[in-house]
């Protein structure tokens, strides 16, 4: 899955050390993260090749490599806008991109205070953005969501979604509401999405999901009713039953939705 980077390692423990020049920039625009294309993957640029006197924050380390975060402008010359980082890089960049990613929507996200409107400020001792007037603190944005397979026997549930421009087949999802448990969240948004009564829950895997500020729990849900699908139709296009052997096979191995079809397809890791 995306976050898979083995044998590099990602460090994501907050840090005060100053950037060296060597280290790595994440530059976000509108268009994209600040890049060069090589050979197979994408060239972020480095501390000493961007603008002087910029203000950085630590995002993470992967091995012994930090990466950064301006707080202020800056600029990279000779790197360009790059919106499509997730197919052009090789995984432990992409991986980068899009950590960095989410950590810089929150950072621009949390500018200024939620309660009283004064400018924010990172705090000095964690990963969290402190307003200098009223105290208010505010630590990254990780939403939980459910990911859900429900089978009946050697079939599965296989759904699109309405109005997206993502048109492969997916599994039930949805986010945590709340005051709800996580199974509670799986039995409702399968009803919800589908009409359908789910039992046997088993949890399978989790995915920092950091391309939405996700973390996903994927589980299998056994249908225990019917099997006719009433569609929730602004959520759903399509709902459709799926023997083990028609389910389709063309699945990146970057998602979980994508990894917990595949094994079913394949009769592996099964409740």
């Amino acid at each position: 899955m995306l976050q898979d980077i083995f044998p590099q390692t990602f460090h994501n423990e907050m840090s005060f050390r100053t950037p060296k020049a060597g280290d790595i920039a994440l530059i976000y625009t509108p268009q994209g993260i600040i890049c060069q294309q090589g050979e197979g993957d994408l060239l972020l640029p480095r501390i000493d090749q961007c603008t002087p006197e910029t203000e950085w924050i630590y995002a993470f380390s992967i091995d012994e490599t930090c990466h950064y975060l301006p707080l202020t402008d800056t600029n990279a010359p000779g790197f360009l806008p790059c919106g499509d980082y997730r197919s052009l890089a090789r995984r432990v960049t992409a991986f980068a991109c899009s950590v960095g990613h989410s950590l810089h929507r929150w950072y621009r996200g949390n500018r200024f205070c939620g309660s009283c409107g004064h400018p924010m400020q990172p705090d000095s001792k964690e990963r969290a953005m402190v307003c200098p007037r009223c105290a208010h603190r505010v630590y990254p944005k990780i939403c939980p969501a459910v990911i859900v397979a429900v089978y009946h026997g050697d079939r599965l549930l296989l759904t699109r979604y309405a109005g997206r421009a993502f048109k492969r087949y997916a599994l039930v999802a949805g986010f945590c509401e709340i005051g709800e448990t996580v199974e509670d969240c799986v039995r409702r948004e399968v009803m919800e999405e589908t009409g359908l009564k789910v039992d046997k829950l088993t949890f399978y895997k989790s995915q920092p999901w950091v391309v939405t500020d996700t973390l996903l729990m994927g589980f299998f849900a056994r249908l225990s009713g019917g099997e006719d699908v009433r569609l929730q139709e602004d959520e759903l296009a399509e709902a459709t039953w799926f023997n083990r052997e028609e389910i389709p096979g063309d699945y990146s191995g970057d998602s979980l939705t994508g990894e917990m079809i595949t094994l079913f397809r394949q009769g592996i890791a099964l409740p």
